[in-house]
């Protein structure tokens, strides 16, 4: 069940994706969360600053929380401003936290953050289900995308 990456409505923000990890997993399945934000790092989202690359998530207590995501100390804070690569908690319903944890025990799955927007007001982020890639899966896909550039060029001339 291969999820197709989804349009944003038009309510939505886009802060920042991680197109890397559409490079290195297959999504299986695609989740929204709300993410336990101060301030000061609500500040810096809607500035764009925040890196996704080396973002994971884990269930832990009963809770999920993402790992290693970068949010960058906002610019123009003061002494109160946030460590930039603390966990952060995410918000969901408990159902969808035990479907989570039961996927997750599965061998090679792993929660990754695809995207963060904003939708409203609300700092959201988006997790995908993910199977880690072999480097011969990233090369037929690599491959594949080179080959429907040029038919779409081809396509074009004519």
């Amino acid at each position: 069940m291969a999820a197709a990456s989804r349009t944003p409505s038009p309510n939505e923000k886009i802060v920042v994706t991680n197109r890397r990890a559409l490079h290195d997993y297959f999504v299986l399945d695609r989740v929204e969360a709300g993410i336990v934000l101060k301030g000061t790092e609500v500040k810096s989202l809607r500035q764009g600053s925040a890196n996704l690359q080396d973002g994971y998530g884990i269930v832990r207590n009963g809770e999920v929380w993402l790992v290693g995501l970068h949010i960058s100390p906002f610019e123009k804070g003061n002494i109160n401003n946030h460590d930039p690569k603390r966990d952060l908690k995410l918000l969901l319903h408990k159902q969808e936290i035990r479907r989570l944890f039961g996927k997750l025990s599965e061998k090679g799955l792993t929660l990754v953050p695809l995207r963060i927007y904003f939708k409203g007001n609300v700092a959201k982020v988006e997790l995908g289900l993910g199977l880690g890639k072999k480097s011969y899966d990233k090369r037929q896909a690599i491959a594949k995308r080179d080959a429907d550039r040029q038919m779409r060029r081809a396509y074009a001339r004519s």
